[in-house]
């Protein structure tokens, strides 16, 4: 019902987390599984607590590499769909190249992206631009050519130029289908940001997740991957807002949205 109030979003934020470290710590009580291989919630919490400044640091490269690789792999997702979508030679040539990219798994091409970029921020950013490129090109792209004939016939009837067609009615139209892409790419950010500090680098969550692993710190692990959840929603529904607030004209799909409008 339109009229019925929702739990607010923060507060059902702090239901679910408080629901997921309930079930860990009776996990932790009914199999008695030790700290080193699973750190009770309360644990967790003192690591994160001692180690406040260095987790700090570490999410800042992070979140750093997480948002030059969405912005980059957003600019050259959109431009590619834009090109494939006015030149269909392009495309065609184009495409298989897209797909061979998705096909061949990050682990393969981190290790070669560290070694031709080196240990910092670069490779890093490539590998998150590489992970977000497809999702939105194909979306955009996708939206671009499923543009209602409709419109496109009523444009050609009034003697409207391609480009000035694309501009005005398809990329208006496509706007949807990027959004949705742009979501999709916002949630995958962070693998590719990660996997590259995995392979080689020396500060970012990945890294200190893979560094606290060897050393045994495995409370201090589970601590920068609670930051890394934390960072990757955040970061989710503050792309989502931001895209409701952008495009206002689509129509929001269930009553979650319409509540939270």
């Amino acid at each position: 019902m339109s009229g019925r109030a929702g739990i607010p979003a923060p507060l059902r934020g702090l239901i679910v987390a408080a629901g997921l470290a309930a079930a860990w710590q009776a996990v932790v009580w009914l199999t008695g599984a030790p700290h080193y291989i699973l750190p009770a919630p309360g644990t967790v919490l003192e690591a994160l607590v001692e180690n406040a400044a260095l987790l700090a640091e570490n999410t800042g490269t992070t979140a750093a590499e997480i948002l030059l690789g969405l912005a980059l792999g957003t600019l050259l997702g959109g431009a590619s769909a834009l090109v494939m979508d006015y030149a269909r030679t392009v495309r065609r040539w184009l495409m298989p190249v897209l797909v061979v990219s998705q096909a061949v798994p990050v682990f393969a091409l981190a290790p070669l992206l560290v070694l031709w970029l080196g240990f910092g921020i670069a490779s890093k950013v490539a590998m998150a631009t590489l992970i977000i490129y497809f999702p939105v090109t194909a979306a955009f792209l996708d939206g671009l050519r499923r543009t209602e004939p409709g419109w496109t016939d009523l444009a050609h009837s009034m003697d409207a130029t391609r480009w000035s067609a694309l501009r005005h009615i398809r990329m208006p139209a496509a706007l949807p289908s990027f959004a949705s892409g742009l979501r999709v790419a916002t949630a995958v950010a962070p693998i590719g940001a990660v996997v590259g500090e995995w392979v080689g680098s020396s500060s970012g969550l990945g890294y200190l997740m893979l560094n606290a692993n060897s050393r045994g710190q495995t409370d201090l692990m589970f601590a920068a991957l609670a930051v890394l959840a934390v960072l990757a929603v955040a970061l989710y529904f503050t792309v989502d807002r931001l895209l409701v607030r952008a495009l206002p004209w689509i129509a929001e799909s269930g009553a979650e949205h319409r509540i939270n409008a």
